[in-house]
């Protein structure tokens, strides 16, 4: 849904203060940037035209998803003209001309998205990693193209280890700097070739020559980290406070009936796998030959009593409530950086008290089925989600379908721990660390290590049950305060 542009006066009779900002442009369905065209002899610039591609839109929980948010990516093939007439007036220059790998440009963005890259630029991370020399430009536009590639070969048969030899061919040769850049990063930072396929499994190192490192945790993070770690040559050790591992990942067998001959399992924690296409607990269960059952999409409504929502009805209020959504966000944009201390939920009870007037009490009804859903979407009350950022995520979505895994999470958990040296009920209560190691201190007991990586929860940090000497930097310190934690039940 694309409403015109707001101004003040459109919300003149709302009881909010308005500060003249100037507005930005829409979040949800930016306009392809507009330049002249370039002279023939110009070098052709990679920002200069955006065709844009539709990715998925956070899904609301218990109903299906709904729009979809384009998102633009950079036109990376010059016209045929314009680089005729540049070869021959410059000549050749293959340093600064754009790659084309295959045909599938695209579609490798989309594969590189769902894995958390930008379509058109660089992480913070892959910046601080120097994997380009220069930021922006020719040659980033080509780092880019040959990271998605790479990405996409390996999502195409994640069971297979990918070796930059593969790409050689395809890759032209003044390229293979950004190749060796591209590839020694994804595999370093954990984004292809990890998991528990035997080809991964065959790349363990039978001695570890680098430093020791102590996880403390051995949830899903803790275990997908020590496995990483082993596989690079640490030396890994896990400390665990509960007598298993897995974290809030819990599955719970059950058995009854004559002789026990009727089992099932079910999961006490985290249960469904929201979004397949990027999330790495669905490579793992592709790896693992787990067949994985899809959650439909469909969830009817029903009023008090039993009766099916009308749903004539039930489409007109979500089309007002989703209105109402554009309408917030209009209005952050109005604010500014004011819109960070007010909340999501004053501006859509704002917009409510403005139109309740024309809907009767069902449709009220239905409307605030909405918001409920919406804040067990985000797991917290839309009196705390921020009205700046409550849908800053919304760009690294885990696309694909949410599924159910047939015997529950606990395979997975069970698969991450095979061979990794686990310590169990060993609660840290203590974390000392400096520039002659760290000492991680579990009751009585003291480990001693060159690092320490600490994968507990949110809420345990925000406790203080663990106690860092010294004290973590206020950084850290300001965004364990700061960033909200809730439960959906």
């Amino acid at each position: 849904m694309n409403p015109p542009s707001p101004t003040p006066d459109e919300f003149s009779s709302l009881p909010l203060e308005f500060v003249p900002y100037p507005p930005l442009p829409p979040q949800t369905t930016p306009t392809p940037i507009q330049t002249p065209p370039a002279p023939a002899f110009a070098l052709p610039n990679p920002n200069a035209a955006f065709p844009s591609f539709p990715i998925p839109k956070k899904r609301r929980r218990g109903r299906p998803q709904k729009t979809q948010t384009s998102f633009h990516f950079p036109q990376f093939f010059p016209p045929k003209a314009a680089q005729n007439q540049q070869q021959k007036k410059l000549g050749p220059d293959i340093s600064e001309e754009i790659i084309v790998i295959n045909k599938e440009s695209t579609n490798e963005a989309l594969t590189g998205l769902s894995a958390g890259f930008p379509a058109d630029s660089l992480t913070d991370e892959e910046i601080d990693a120097r994997v380009v020399t220069n930021i922006g430009g020719i040659e980033q536009v080509n780092y880019i193209l040959i990271r998605n590639h790479i990405i996409a070969k390996w999502r195409e048969n994640v069971n297979v280890w990918v070796t930059k030899e593969m790409f050689l061919n395809s890759v032209p040769i003044h390229c293979h700097g950004l190749l060796d850049s591209a590839y020694d990063y994804l595999v370093s930072h954990g984004y292809i070739n990890f998991g528990v396929s035997q080809s991964i499994k065959e790349r363990f190192p039978n001695e570890y020559t680098k430093s020791n490192v102590i996880v403390v945790g051995a949830g899903l993070a803790g275990l997908s980290a020590a496995r990483q770690l082993t596989r690079l040559g640490f030396k890994v050790t896990v400390l665990e406070g509960r007598k298993r591992a897995g974290g809030r990942v819990y599955t719970m067998r059950m058995e009854g009936g004559a002789g026990n001959r009727v089992s099932a399992s079910v999961d006490l924690g985290g249960s469904v796998l929201t979004g397949t296409l990027g999330n790495p607990l669905g490579i793992l269960a592709r790896q693992l030959g787990f067949l994985m059952h899809k959650v439909r999409d469909k969830c009817p409504l029903y009023s008090v009593g039993g009766r099916p929502v009308d749903l004539d009805m039930d489409m007109k209020v979500e089309t007002a409530f989703n209105r109402l959504l554009d309408k917030a966000s209009r209005l952050r944009q109005l604010m500014g950086d004011v819109s960070v201390d007010v909340s999501l939920g004053a501006a859509l009870e704002t917009f409510r008290q403005v139109y309740e007037d024309a809907v009767n009490k069902e449709e009220i009804n239905l409307f605030n089925w909405h918001c409920a859903n919406l804040e067990y979407a985000n797991a917290g009350l839309l009196s705390k989600l921020s009205l700046a950022f409550w849908d800053q995520d919304d760009p690294y979505d885990m696309g694909g379908d949410h599924c159910f895994l047939p015997g529950g999470n606990g395979r997975l958990v069970q698969a991450l721990a095979e061979n990794v040296p686990i310590l169990y009920e060993k609660t840290v209560h203590t974390i000392r660390y400096g520039s002659d190691g760290v000492q991680v201190i579990a009751g009585s007991q003291v480990f001693d290590g060159d690092m320490v990586l600490c994968t507990v929860p949110l809420g345990v940090l925000k406790s203080g049950s663990i106690k860092f000497i010294p004290e973590l930097p206020q950084r850290k310190l300001d965004g364990i305060k700061k960033v909200g934690i809730w439960t959906a039940e």
